[in-house]
């Protein structure tokens, strides 16, 4: 049994979504990337269903989310579920929230028949690096991610 709580984003949440993302950017050294609005994210997660967002809750607030949506393996002939974002707030850490966010979205990719669950890490997050391995989640170090975006993949498109 699981002693933790947790719940589904609803299009109301839209706003402390965005408040998880800009918390996690900030800790990867990132928040300058981030464009995303409450509209967009209600738009793309609620309306056109293209994510998930579980939260994870301590006496009824949230503490820690996971955004992930289904991808695709050719070799598998199944679908995987891909975690895009998984953050604690960090007065929250070390209680099993993060642990218990990568179980709950494991028990989430069985029941719906993924072949497996995939994300990334940053190279210098060795925090989380750390604890994804203490988790036995094997690093897949002969891949290297490529991205096309802005004026690249309009130049591409073309």
């Amino acid at each position: 049994m699981n002693p933790f709580h947790f719940r589904y984003a609803e299009p109301a949440d839209a706003g402390l979504i965005l408040a998880f993302i800009k918390e996690l950017a900030d800790y990867e050294k990132m928040a300058d990337e981030v464009i995303a609005t409450e509209e967009l994210l209600r738009e793309w997660i609620f309306e056109k269903k293209k994510a998930e967002v579980i939260f994870a809750l301590e006496d009824g607030k949230e503490v820690g989310f996971a955004l992930f949506f289904h991808n695709f393996s050719t070799f598998l002939g199944r679908s995987g579920l891909y975690l895009e974002d998984l953050f604690v707030k960090t007065e929250a850490r070390g209680k099993g929230y993060g642990k218990g966010l990568l179980r709950q979205l494991a028990q989430i990719a069985l029941e719906r028949g993924c072949g497996r669950m995939e994300w990334w890490c940053l190279d210098w997050n060795q925090p989380s690096i750390d604890f994804y391995r203490s988790l036995d989640a094997e690093p897949m170090s002969e891949w290297t991610t490529y991205r096309l975006t802005g004026d690249t993949l309009r130049k591409m498109a073309e």
